[in-house]
């Protein structure tokens, strides 16, 4: 079952990393009278195997605390740069190893769409991240500001009004008309603290939308005709 940030909270200190887009974004939420808020916020634009690691450490310098002192992980699973969520999903098992708790992960797409519902209306509208060879991550959001389920689609079935959140990277050619919108967790996740984003993820890795398949390989001599 999903869970808000609220509940999340309630193991303590929580650390969240975002690695999807180019721009690496870290946060650290800590519970007060009001409910969990975002007090401390670290992000860099480099390659995410340097940039987790230094905004870990910075936010908990900032915060007097170590890694052990960390209650709860969040992290997004993607859409996004396969290689910055792997490397965060990699951080995240080892730290668990040291001791373990709580990990929750959260769909990017799903997160710009709830935003845009939430603070400006936004109604039959696309979200879309690259998902390579032609094709493109897609979550819409239809009339009644209700969020489809999170799909690939080729370029050619892109339809009507489309947007990608900022700092993603494309490797196949932006469609005509997309809109980049903003894609900052500081100022998001305050607008959806009462939404059930985050779901629970044991063994954090990278979303799929299938597993690989993997074929036999059947060993031959090869003989000379």
């Amino acid at each position: 079952m999903n869970a808000t940030l609220a509940h999340i909270a309630q193991s303590g200190p929580v650390l969240l990393i975002d690695s999807a887009s180019a721009r690496v974004q870290a946060g650290l939420l800590r519970p007060d009278a009001d409910g969990p808020a975002f007090a401390l916020w670290e992000t860099q634009t480099a390659e995410a195997g340097t940039a987790i690691f230094s905004c870990v450490e910075k936010l908990l310098a900032r915060a007097s605390l170590t890694l052990d002192g960390i209650g709860a992980f969040v992290f997004c699973d993607g859409p996004g740069s396969v290689l910055g969520i792997r490397t965060a999903a990699v951080a995240l098992r080892a730290w668990r190893v040291l001791r373990e708790r709580p990990v929750h992960s959260y769909c990017s797409l799903a997160l710009a769409a709830h935003h845009l519902a939430r603070t400006e209306n936004a109604r039959s509208l696309s979200l879309i991240a690259d998902a390579r060879r032609d094709t493109w991550h897609h979550i819409g959001i239809d009339a009644a500001g209700t969020l489809s389920p999170l799909r690939r689609i080729p370029s050619a079935k892109l339809a009507g009004a489309l947007a990608m959140p900022e700092h993603f990277r494309n490797w196949t050619p932006l469609p005509q008309g997309v809109r980049i919108v903003p894609y900052d967790l500081a100022v998001m996740l305050p607008a959806l603290a009462d939404v059930s984003l985050f779901a629970p993820a044991p063994e954090p890795d990278a979303f799929l939308h299938e597993e690989p398949v993997y074929q036999t390989w059947t060993p031959q001599v090869h003989q000379a005709r």
